[in-house]
């Protein structure tokens, strides 16, 4: 179906895809992972013809009917209801609908039968593409999908202008859903839903039946409902035959085999760097120079780069908890408005045990960062009361990152704000723990992309040391690596953990116990994630050998010319066999070495893109091998070339 051929597409001066070459198949499921920022989503905007790429083509099979949700939703009349806006979305079926009307109207006032056979097959050929299109139920397609995303019904008939921008990312999403196209391209849909909205989305995708491309980082959705992967990352795209789990284990296997690629290639430059160092000021070994020059840099050229996710050094820690109360926190008939008449909570009690790691879910709306910022202290209960369990010390993570983190404080600053005491020596340590070099601790918190932002957040929890850590949303800006980082970190944390999240998979591995806030109230359950499912239904380079001594001319003092140039001839036929023999040597040794990197180069390229069929094992050998063959062969050329200049300088003395 689409068919990426060598597609390369630059920003000013960086390289956002090079060389990018995969196929998507009719009816696959592909998940497109990747590091932030890698261009995942510039793939997307070359399928949506948004976008042309500088270099390759992209041929897209049969014109599927394309459905992609928008960054930014369409425009909106003041009073476009949001069914209407819905409903508007789905391309072409307004105008299906209105020819629809049109043709009907006009068979009923045909003059002839010659008319009426030709707006006959005109409305068989509409009423067939209305009917492709899912016209007839379409409207009850749409409210299903709006209802699944967490609109309640009243909500169809308010303005769609009205809506928040997460709500109106929801519609834009249910508007692509009901609309049934071939294709389905979904760039993080997850990340405006909440945790029952992304239940509802994959059952809904786990029947669709066409050709899916989801971009996320969520490993439940990408585990329940993709078969392939693709990997973006450094410019380059690899496609992986099979599933998450199988993507997970085979990266981790070929990480390893580019790395051993990389060595050996870094210590081909290395080797290639000494010998054009030792040799270029020579005359003689100008053209040999040269020659090794150029496969310097043809190694530049096809430099063997790491994936960006190995090369970050940023860590997720946690620190060891004081010891605090058998109780974290308790909400005793805790209501709570922010405009002093709408409650946004009424009359909710619960409370968290010391050591319990708890999620809270509902949908967006009725409250559940409100429970968090007051379980944090950043907001007072409207009535009833809220007890912080005895020293009790709260680590709050915000999803919007400027309740805790000011955008005008540099890196350094807003750690040392989480433990003015903290010496010099120590903070700058922990910085560099947590992945932030010298430069970096210097910038504003505010250019720090959503990652190094969670980072730093973490650092400051890490810093404060509290007991009780309540983290709204923490992993709306993790990749599949980061998320696993902080599940890891959670799990062995000792303390208590209160926290929202839309990722299924997260919840049910940290999750001890679950309370869930619907518009009846608050209900605790004992267990994870599942048991609530199931009670609501649902080597160093040899040197060169020694070279001969240089022969000794003989004296030129009291001969004559005619003299000298006999003892030449007679030198020059003395080392004329050996001289012969080294440059046949030479000869050879740079011959083989030539084909030797020329077959290294070939079995390093598909370490670095592999097939479904290459044998790592076997091909890591073989690199091995011609590696060892080409040291080998590069020291008989060094001890040859440099004996054979030796006795050449001999002969021109």
């Amino acid at each position: 179906m689409l068919d990426f051929r060598d597609i390369s597409v630059h920003y000013g001066v960086q390289d956002v895809l090079s060389n990018v070459t995969f196929r998507v198949n009719k009816l696959e499921r592909i998940g497109v992972t990747g590091p932030n920022g890698s261009g995942k989503s510039t793939l997307f905007k070359i399928i949506l013809g948004e976008l042309s790429p500088d270099h390759g083509e992209l041929v897209i099979e049969e014109k599927p009917r394309i459905g992609s949700t928008r960054q930014n939703p369409q425009p909106a009349s003041p009073d476009e209801t949001l069914l209407e806006y819905a409903v508007r979305g789905v391309a072409g079926f307004r105008e299906l609908e209105a020819e629809l009307h049109s043709l009907e109207a006009r068979l009923e006032t045909a003059a002839g039968e010659d008319e009426k056979k030709r707006i006959l097959s005109r409305l068989g050929e509409v009423e067939s593409q209305f009917d492709h299109l899912g016209g007839y139920d379409l409207e009850t397609r749409v409210k299903v999908s709006l209802g699944g995303l967490g609109f309640e019904p009243e909500q169809f008939s308010q303005p769609f202008a009205a809506l928040s921008g997460g709500w109106r990312m929801r519609a834009e999403l249910s508007r692509v859903l009901a609309s049934k196209p071939d294709l389905l391209l979904l760039d993080e849909p997850s990340n405006y839903l909440d945790l029952p909205a992304v239940d509802w989305l994959q059952r809904f995708l786990k029947l669709y039946d066409g050709t899916l491309m989801l971009i996320s980082h969520d490993r439940y959705l990408l585990r329940t409902l993709t078969n392939r992967i693709v990997e973006v990352d450094c410019g380059t795209a690899t496609r992986y035959e099979g599933g998450l789990d199988w993507y997970l284990q085979e990266r981790e296997t070929r990480f390893r085999h580019l790395l051993a690629a990389k060595e050996n290639q870094d210590r081909r430059r290395e080797q290639l760097q000494r010998f054009v160092d030792r040799f270029r000021a020579q005359a003689t070994k100008a053209a040999q120079a040269q020659s090794r020059q150029k496969l310097i840099d043809k190694i530049d050229e096809e430099r063997i780069v790491l994936p960006k996710r190995a090369t970050n050094s940023g860590r997720i820690r946690l620190p060891e908890p004081p010891p605090c109360g058998v109780e974290a926190v308790r909400f005793e008939n805790v209501s709570f408005s922010y405009d002093g008449s709408r409650d946004v909570l009424h009359d909710i009690s619960f409370s968290v045990a010391r050591g319990s790691k708890i999620a809270i879910i509902g949908y967006n709306g009725l409250g559940k960062t409100t429970i968090m910022r007051l379980a944090a202290g950043t907001r007072k209960p409207t009535a009833g009361r809220v007890v912080p369990g005895h020293n009790m010390v709260p680590g709050y993570l915000s999803q919007e990152f400027a309740e805790t983190i000011p955008g005008d404080l540099s890196v350094y600053r807003n750690a040392k704000n989480a433990k003015p005491d903290i010496q010099e020596k120590i903070l700058r340590n922990q910085l560099g723990a947590f992945g932030f070099s010298e430069e970096d601790i210097e910038k504003p918190a505010g250019v720090l992309s959503g990652g190094e932002k969670i980072r730093l957040a973490f650092l400051r929890i890490f810093l404060a040391a509290p007991n009780f850590l309540l983290l709204d949303e923490p992993t709306t800006h993790l990749d599949l690596d980061g998320r696993a980082l902080l599940q890891d970190a959670l799990k062995k944390y000792t303390g208590t953990v209160l926290l929202v999240s839309h990722d299924i998979e997260f919840v049910r591995a940290v999750a001890d116990g679950i309370i869930e806030i619907t518009h009846e109230g608050v209900r605790s359950f004992p267990g994870g994630y599942d048991y609530y499912k199931e009670k609501t239904g649902g080597a160093p380079a040899a040197q060169p050998a020694a070279a001969p001594d240089r022969p000794e001319s003989a004296s030129v003092q009291h001969v004559s010319q005619k003299d000298i140039r006999r003892a030449r001839a007679a030198e020059r036929a003395k080392y004329a066999p050996r001289m012969k023999e080294l440059k046949k040597a030479v000869e050879t040794a740079e011959k083989k070495i030539d084909e030797l990197q020329t077959s290294l180069d070939e079995a390093s390229a598909e370490l670095f893109n592999p097939s479904p069929s290459t044998d790592f094992a076997e091909l890591n050998r073989k690199v091995r091998t011609l590696q060892f063959e080409i040291d080998r062969y590069t020291q008989d050329w060094e001890k040859a070339a440099e004996e054979l200049e030796k006795l050449q300088s001999a002969q021109n003395c």
